[in-house]
This record gives C-alpha cells, sequence and structure tokens, in this order.
C-alpha cells in the first residue's frame, strides 16, 4: 500500500510543481524578492518564529536562514529580537512592510492548471473531499505548516 501512496504523492507533487512557474514569477516580480527569500518571509505569516524554527520551516540550514533573515531585516521587512527566555536565540517577526508584502502577493491568482479541466464537478468534490481528508489527517500528526 505504501507504493501506491508515494505513487500518488509523486504525481500530485510533480503536478503541483510543474504548473507554479507563472505564479512563482509573478511573486518574485510583485515582491523584488528571490522566491527563497519570499519562501522565509511567507513562514512567518502565522506569528514570529526563531531563526531555528524559521530554517526548519523554510526546509533551509541555519546559516542559509540566518543570511535569509538579514537580508529581509535590511528591507525592512523583518525584525529581530533577543528572546527573553534564551537570550541566545533571536526571534524574528514581520514588520508592517513585510506584513503589507505578504498580503500584496497574496492578491496574485493562482489559477489551477488546464489540466484541471478533464474534471467534473462531481470529481473536483471528491478531490477536494480527499484532499481535506489528507490535510485534516496530517495537520493531527503536525506535519502541515
Amino acid at each position: 500500500m505504501s507504493d501506491r501512496r508515494d505513487e500518488v504523492w509523486h504525481v500530485m507533487a510533480s503536478l503541483v510543481h510543474s504548473n507554479r512557474d507563472t505564479w512563482r514569477r509573478a511573486v518574485i516580480e510583485r515582491s523584488g524578492l528571490p522566491f527563497s527569500r519570499f519562501r522565509v518571509l511567507s513562514r512567518l505569516d502565522d506569528g514570529p518564529r526563531s531563526v531555528k524554527a524559521l530554517a526548519a520551516a523554510a526546509t533551509l540550514d541555519a546559516p542559509a536562514a540566518t543570511v535569509a533573515v538579514n537580508d529581509l531585516a535590511e528591507r525592512g521587512l523583518v525584525d529581530r529580537k533577543v528572546d527573553p527566555g534564551n537570550r541566545r536565540t533571536k526571534i524574528v517577526s514581520l514588520t508592517g512592510s513585510g506584513r503589507e508584502l505578504l498580503d500584496s502577493v497574496r492578491s496574485i491568482g493562482d489559477p489551477a492548471p488546464s489540466a484541471f479541466e478533464v474534471l467534473t464537478e462531481e470529481e473536483l468534490s471528491t478531490l477536494a473531499e480527499l484532499l481535506d481528508k489528507v490535510t485534516q489527517g496530517s495537520s493531527r500528526r503536525g506535519t502541515v505548516e
């Protein structure tokens, strides 16, 4: 059964990755940031994080996260403060400008690829239900950010 899960996962991931180029280019153009920097910035949408937690959320190593945070801070998009509970830890949060940028990028359309046109409304509903089930299951296990 897990082989089938892996196969389905790879098809889904491939479909998403191969159809997001237009959106990614629009994000880069609108934000003026390399996409990797935008990805770091977007991981602060739910609230402040330590640099270590931010690195994990953005799938970066700690040095790369530090470089990204430094760049975003220089651009006025994030703020760094010492964690009062652990003075060796920096807490990173969005500034007003960072929040405005995220809100602006959210307005960029990201329509479904034309491949979805082969699905009927009933099939789309079934797919949506299945994705909801998967999302709920993974969030209970703490694997969805």
